[in-house]
């Protein structure tokens, strides 16, 4: 009796982790991937360090979280904020890591779908240009243009919004 309730009690834990892992999407440098996520709050997002590597291209090293030249060391007394083991997979908080470098970011809880916008070297790199980042949008009749199809012309861009 005493083998079949420790059982019993690992199948019910082992099934209540594996109810609170899910995936999202998340859209890194304009890249859907899907992930794997650990359900802790709202407002962190726990991806696997594969995904982490993976979906942003940054990788856990001693120095910090690195990207090709560009690496970001870790808070020593802010760690557990960061990184995480549960079981044997290693958890990287993503929506923190963003608040840390003011990186901008929105979820869309209902939809499953975490969007990271540029980082604050590359939107400021267009401050430094003057150059506007390209985008692509719709004219009236459905037809697709880009702002680099006008490059060396002057441009006018109006913008509305309804709030």
């Amino acid at each position: 009796m005493k083998h079949f309730l420790i059982l019993t009690i690992l199948i019910t834990g082992a099934a209540t982790y594996a109810a609170a892992q899910t995936t999202r999407t998340l859209v890194y440098d304009g890249k859907a991937t899907e992930v794997s996520v650990s359900a802790v709050a709202a407002d962190h997002l726990w991806i696997t360090t594969s995904d982490l590597t993976r979906a942003t291209r940054f990788k856990i090293k001693p120095q910090g979280v690195c990207r090709d030249e560009l690496c970001f060391p870790l808070p020593k007394n802010r760690k557990a904020d960061f990184i995480t083991r549960r079981g044997t997979i290693d958890w990287f908080n993503l929506a923190e890591f963003a608040r840390m470098i003011k990186q901008p970011f929105v979820a869309d809880q209902k939809n499953g779908v975490w969007y990271f916008g540029p980082l604050a070297a590359e939107q400021n790199g267009y401050l430094a240009s003057l150059e506007a980042p390209n985008f692509t949008l719709p004219d009236l009749n459905g037809k697709l243009h880009s702002l680099t199809d006008f490059r060396g012309k002057k441009v006018l861009l109006v913008t509305w919004a309804s709030w």
